[in-house]
């Protein structure tokens, strides 16, 4: 083998070792930090006594908590950030990330209307995953020209107008439930507009929708990365130009409803982590797509053991922390970007 492939392979072996480790130790600092915290000397027999079903003792039920809210977070982030690198790859626009194609509004919707009607908390879920369904089948119908091969060369302005429509009319929407809801109600819906991950259950299905995604992505990985540099010759290249953009449209629509109806509308993670990662492993696809769907699900972790601790036993939503933390970086890396 070149020895230039022998580097390639070995970097990014490091980077995906390096951010497995990061993975597992978010979780873990999730599991140790809180208002009682768990000394990191109890966490062995904790966990071996979580997996025989055995939550008697102190330290083995709060990790139990902990641990459920951290997976959560953890799959809810790597799923926006794999959004976000599909979103940016389909757009062929560095800010483009999950929420800009309005499926995270259309969801929004849903999940506001089944609070203000007082449903049980199943079905706001549901109803919330129902509105980001609808909005992408809707914007699918509207601009589906713009997913065929011939509109890959023009940066699907088309997608990103309808999709910024669409976006507005279910702010609008959401606005008028905001202002005719009890008061009682309000703070519920909010935090739910804002982002948060307390009280969200553990389920298999994002998960699945994330390993769907995440395989798709790592296949379409190399067609990605032609796209990207010769997206006017891609079709004579051998690239399905019209299918990967209809791939990468429903996935990243489906990451984005599956993470949406988990923790409500969290800012900033499918549009820093992608960069972030991009700075530091470069454009190759077959190692961003891993590095940012593992950054992201860390990067959210962290963020929401900060949100339950740093006015504890106060709890923030998640989403504004992230956005504290996303804006200024998110800052930085434009800058960055604009000198070079």
């Amino acid at each position: 083998m070149h020895p230039f492939f022998r580097t390639m392979r070995h970097r990014a072996s490091v980077v995906i070792t390096a951010l497995s480790l990061l993975a597992v130790a978010s979780l873990v600092i999730a599991g140790m930090v809180g208002s009682v915290p768990v000394p990191l000397a109890e966490m062995p027999g904790a966990l071996m006594a979580l997996a025989k079903g055995d939550t008697s003792t102190l330290a083995a039920t709060l990790l139990d908590l902990r641990l459920s809210r951290a997976l959560v977070a953890f799959v809810t982030g790597g799923a926006l950030a794999l959004a976000g690198v599909m979103m940016q790859a389909l757009l062929r626009n560095p800010l483009a990330e999950p929420y800009v194609l309005g499926i995270s509004a259309g969801a929004s919707v849903g999940a506001l209307a089944a609070l203000l009607f007082m449903w049980a908390m199943w079905m706001v879920d549901l109803a919330a995953f129902v509105g980001a369904v609808a909005v992408s089948m809707l914007l699918y119908l509207l601009a589906r020209r713009d997913l065929r091969g011939n509109a890959a060369a023009e940066g699907g302005s088309s997608l990103l107008l309808t999709g910024a429509i669409l976006s507005t009319s279910c702010i609008a929407l959401v606005t008028l439930m905001l202002s005719i809801a009890p008061e009682s109600r309000l703070r519920s819906m909010i935090f739910w507009m804002i982002g948060d991950i307390a009280g969200a259950p553990l389920r298999p299905l994002p998960w699945i929708v994330l390993a769907v995604g995440l395989a798709f992505a790592l296949r379409s990985a190399r067609s990605l990365n032609v796209l990207a540099l010769h997206a006017e010759a891609a079709a004579t290249l051998g690239i399905p130009v019209s299918a990967l953009r209809k791939g990468l449209f429903f996935c990243s629509g489906m990451l984005t409803a599956s993470a949406v109806t988990s923790a409500g509308s969290i800012g900033f993670v499918g549009l820093i982590v992608p960069h972030a990662c991009r700075f530091a492993c470069g454009p190759d696809h077959r190692l961003l797509i891993p590095a940012a769907t593992l950054a992201g699900g860390a990067f959210l972790v962290l963020a929401d053991t900060l949100a339950r601790t740093v006015l504890a036993p106060q709890q923030l939503p998640v989403g504004v922390i992230t956005a504290l933390i996303g804006a200024p970086v998110f800052l930085y890396q434009l800058h960055r970007l604009n000198r070079s």
